[in-house]
Order: structure tokens, then sequence, then C-alpha cells
């Protein structure tokens, strides 16, 4: 199944970090970007809107999930993966990937074929 993952970043939280957090950040992002380009090719298909959505956010290196997209106070749209996974549980699991769920959020939309 395909999943749209619309990442939410917080500017201020990840200036907040330290010098090795902000590498650690940027290294993550190259490491996910080379699993998901291993991946290959995804197809096309329209996000769902407002149903079957899962928030997605790291906190104290434990994952929390909300249903529904709900972003926090300072949280912007920063980026977005089309991705294929399984299910909606190995979906959570590349989201937990992405650097950003560590200091915004990543949501993650089912997309209908």
């Amino acid at each position: 199944m395909q999943y749209l993952m619309l990442i939410y970043k917080d500017e201020a939280k990840l200036q907040a970090a330290s010098a090795e957090e902000r590498a650690a950040h940027g290294q993550g992002y190259g490491e996910l970007n080379a699993v998901l380009g291993q991946e290959g090719g995804v197809g096309r298909g329209t996000a769902t809107w407002p149903a079957n959505i899962t928030t997605v956010r790291l906190r104290d290196g434990k994952t929390e999930t909300s249903d529904g997209p709900y972003v926090e106070t300072g949280d912007r749209v920063g980026g977005f993966f089309l991705i294929e996974a399984e299910d909606l549980k190995a979906a959570v699991e590349i989201a937990e990937r992405v650097p950003d769920a560590k200091y915004g959020g990543v949501e993650i939309r089912p997309i209908q074929q």
C-alpha cells in the first residue's frame, strides 16, 4: 500500500539541539533517502483527508502515535515522502526513521488508488 508522509518540523526545536544532534539529523536524512531510494518508484493516487490519518512523533526516545492530522504549535510542513509499505504498522516504522519526527512530527496518509 502507498502512504504519503508529510514531515512537520519545528525549526526552533532543531536550532536548540546540540551540534551533534543536528549532525545526526542530517545524517539520518541521508540514510533514510538511501533506503527509500532502493525501494523503487511509486505510483500515483490521492491522499485521504481527513480519515485514516496517523501522526508519529518521537519524544524522549519513545514513539507516540495519534489519530488525525494534529500538529503542534510551531510545526511547519518541511517536506514529504511517498512510500510503499505493507500496512500502517510498516509505515509507522519508516516514519520513526524520519529525523524530524524528533523535532516535529510525521503525518501518514494512505493513498487511495
